[in-house]
C-alpha cells in the first residue's frame, strides 16, 4: 500500500504527525504533501490565481503553498506521478469534522480530491473538549486508527465515496466502540461572528463557533462522538438529493423555456 498523507492544519501540525504514525502502521511506503500554512475552512478550493510553490523538506515529505486540494493534485500529478498513491489519508484534524462541518472542512476536501482522482481516501479528525485549551488526545487516533482503516480498506467502498472518521475525545482504552453512522445536523446558532477593534481603532471581524453541546439523534456522527464512540461516515461526492429530484420531475416534468 502506497499512502499519501495530507491535511489542512499545515506541515507543522501535530495532527499530521499523528496521521503519519497511523500511515506507517499500515505501510512502509508513506509520502507527505501538506500545506505550508494552515488551511482550515478552505473546503475543496483550488489555487487558480497565483503560483504554487513546492518545497521538499526531506525524502518523501513536501510542503505546498496552497490548499489541501492543491496538495493532493500536486502529489498525484507531479511528486508521485510515476507511481501514484493507493490510499489518501487526510488529517488528523485538530477538532471534529462532523455534521455541517463537512462542507467547510479542508481535511475532508483532501480526501475528496483523492476520491475525485479515483484513489480510496479517508479523512480523519480528532475531537477534543468543549473547553478552550483542552489537550488534544492524538493517541486516540494513533491507536484506534490503523486497525479500523485496515478493516475499511479490506472491505472497500465505491470509487465516488470517501470515508470520514472522527475519533472521540477519549484515551484509546476509553473508546466504547465504532459506529457506522450518518452525517448529523448541528445547531447553527453555535456559529458566531465576533466584532473586534484593532490597534488603530478600526473594526474587524472573526468567525468562529461556540462550543455548545447539543442533543443529536442516535445513528449520527454527533451522537457517536458524544458517547465516546468512533464515527465512520461514508460521504458521496455527488451532492444531488435524488428524492427531491424525483419529486420535482414528477411535479414539473420538462418545463418549456420562458
Amino acid at each position: 500500500m502506497r499512502i499519501l498523507v495530507t491535511n489542512d492544519d499545515g506541515i507543522h501540525a501535530p495532527g499530521l504527525i499523528a496521521a503519519e504514525k497511523i500511515a506507517r502502521a499500515l505501510s512502509d511506503d508513506v509520502w507527505v504533501v501538506a500545506p505550508e500554512t494552515e488551511q482550515s475552512g478552505a473546503s475543496h478550493s483550488l489555487t487558480l490565481t497565483m503560483p504554487l510553490r513546492l518545497r521538499e523538506i526531506e525524502k518523501r515529505r513536501f510542503a505546498v503553498t496552497g490548499t489541501p486540494t492543491d496538495c493532493v493534485m500536486m502529489a498525484c500529478a507531479h511528486v508521485m506521478k510515476d507511481n501514484p498513491p493507493t490510499l489518501v489519508l487526510s488529517g488528523v484534524n485538530r477538532g471534529s469534522n462532523m455534521a455541517d462541518d463537512v462542507t467547510y472542512s479542508g481535511t475532508i476536501a483532501g480526501a475528496m480530491e483523492g476520491c475525485a482522482l479515483g484513489i480510496p481516501s479517508i479523512a480523519m479528525s480528532q475531537s477534543y473538549g468543549l473547553i478552550e485549551g483542552t489537550e488534544v488526545r492524538w493517541d486516540c487516533g494513533e491507536v484506534q486508527g490503523p486497525p479500523l482503516i485496515r478493516k475499511l480498506v479490506d472491505i472497500g467502498w465505491p470509487d465516488d465515496v470517501l470515508m470520514n472518521i472522527n475519533f472521540p475525545d477519549a484515551a484509546p482504552g476509553e473508546v466504547k466502540g465504532i459506529d457506522i453512522c450518518s452525517q448529523g445536523k448541528r445547531d447553527l446558532q453555535t456559529a458566531a461572528l465576533e466584532r473586534r477593534i484593532d490597534a488603530r481603532g478600526n473594526p474587524y471581524f472573526w468567525i468562529g463557533f461556540k462550543r455548545v453541546r447539543s442533543n443529536p439523534p442516535e445513528g449520527t456522527d454527533l451522537h457517536a462522538i458524544y458517547n465516546k464512540r468512533i464515527a465512520v461516515t461514508p460521504l458521496h461526492l455527488n451532492l444531488t438529493e435524488f428524492a427531491v429530484l424525483e419529486k420535482m420531475k414528477q411535479k414539473l416534468g420538462k418545463l418549456p423555456p420562458a
